[in-house]
């Protein structure tokens, strides 16, 4: 399996408001960069579609070292979906989880490659979080 380092993040101006999320993938000494926006979402939503478009971006399954700044994405595929699936896509409150669809869709993703989760501090300096980072405000500013 190929091994590929990939760094996710999402923005928002306003929550809801205007949203981006950037990714940059590491593979041996070559990068790839991928961003985009949303005119009316959330932080969440954003950290979410960055680490859908990274894993979604793989080719073939692959072995991922994933890093995020989001608790809520490291929370959520790491030990709340288990029982959000058991549950009907519902909370511990019997609410219907939030995002479901972009769960849904991460949860497909993750099944395909062996990934490592790493959490890092947002605006820590960490050069690989920094760079997503300025991708996300790059898919803000292009809307």
């Amino acid at each position: 399996m190929k091994e590929v380092i990939i760094y996710t993040d999402g923005a928002c101006r306003g929550n809801p408001g205007l949203g981006g999320w950037g990714v940059l993938m590491q593979y041996h000494n070559e990068n790839k960069e991928l961003y985009g926006g949303e005119k009316s979402t959330t932080n969440n939503k954003m950290e979410l579609s960055a680490v859908i478009h990274g894993l979604g971006a793989l080719k073939e399954p692959c072995q991922v070292k994933l890093f995020t700044d989001s608790k809520y994405v490291m929370d959520g595929i790491n030990s709340w979906i288990h029982n959000w699936k058991k549950n009907d896509w519902k909370t511990a409150n019997k609410k219907p989880v939030k995002n479901k669809e972009l769960w849904v869709e991460l949860d497909q993703l993750v099944q395909k490659h062996k990934i490592s989760w790493n959490w890092v501090k947002g605006h820590s300096g960490d050069p690989g979080n920094e760079r997503a980072d300025e991708l996300a405000n790059l898919g803000i500013e292009g809307l």
